[in-house]
């Protein structure tokens, strides 16, 4: 775990290095018409704590791809956070994530910043992934990917069952980050590299090229390693 640390460590200095000629710009618009949209746009460090989730999501989607000839990510100058009267929590297309105003004024006390933290470090993954135009097919893959980086921010979800439980590997939003996080520590890095590799589009055999087993063994092993 160590090792990981520092490498995850060096690869924060290279994405520095990497993009300091062509930073990305971090905006937050309020296109909301109730006062929730001027809570979240004003709120202190909203705009910080959105630089800080691009920054780790970045890292952990091509920790493996830093120094490749190829492009590392796709090109993105500008990252807007916009708040506005929709349903729903947040949905991101493009380079805009969109906030629901709703979803903030139902926000109480000292759970503003822990929530929209938690939503803005999942919502900016789908900024940087790749593949996603085979995301109606496979959501819960880049979902799980999604809620696999806010796990490892440390902003766990409500609704995420406990570590093995769950029916289903496919369960994005309540059980796959954990079951990535499971097959991150049979091959770390495997969230970067089954990432890369949707650049391309899904195939379930891309478990058995990361980790050297099939989706159905991973998922018995995870199970297994819980008791359950």
């Amino acid at each position: 775990m160590k090792l990981l640390r520092l490498h995850v460590a060096a690869a924060l200095l290279a994405l520095a290095a990497a993009t300091t000629a062509g930073a990305v710009t971090y905006q937050v618009n309020n296109q909301a018409l109730s006062t929730a949209g001027r809570r979240a746009e004003v709120s202190p460090g909203v705009r910080r704590r959105l630089r800080r989730a691009g920054a780790r999501g970045r890292v952990v989607l091509h920790l493996e791809h830093l120094q490749a000839d190829e492009p590392r990510e796709p090109p993105v100058d500008t990252v807007v956070l916009a708040v506005r009267d929709v349903d729903g929590i947040a949905s991101t297309l493009g380079n805009t994530i969109t906030l629901g105003a709703g979803y903030v004024a139902g926000i109480t006390g000292n759970d503003f910043n822990t929530q929209v933290t938690g939503v803005l470090y999942h919502e900016v993954v789908h900024v940087w992934q790749w593949g996603l135009q085979d995301y109606a097919a496979h959501s819960w893959v880049y979902e799980g990917i999604a809620d696999f980086v806010r796990l490892r921010a440390g902003y766990i979800a409500a609704g995420w069952v406990q570590p093995g439980q769950g029916n289903s590997w496919e369960d994005s939003y309540s059980v796959t980050a954990r079951f990535f996080d499971y097959c991150d520590s049979v091959k770390p890095g495997f969230v970067a590299d089954l990432n890369g590799k949707l650049k391309d589009g899904y195939n379930v055999d891309y478990f058995v090229q990361i980790t050297g087993k099939t989706v159905q063994q991973l998922w018995q092993d995870y199970k297994a390693k819980y008791g359950n």
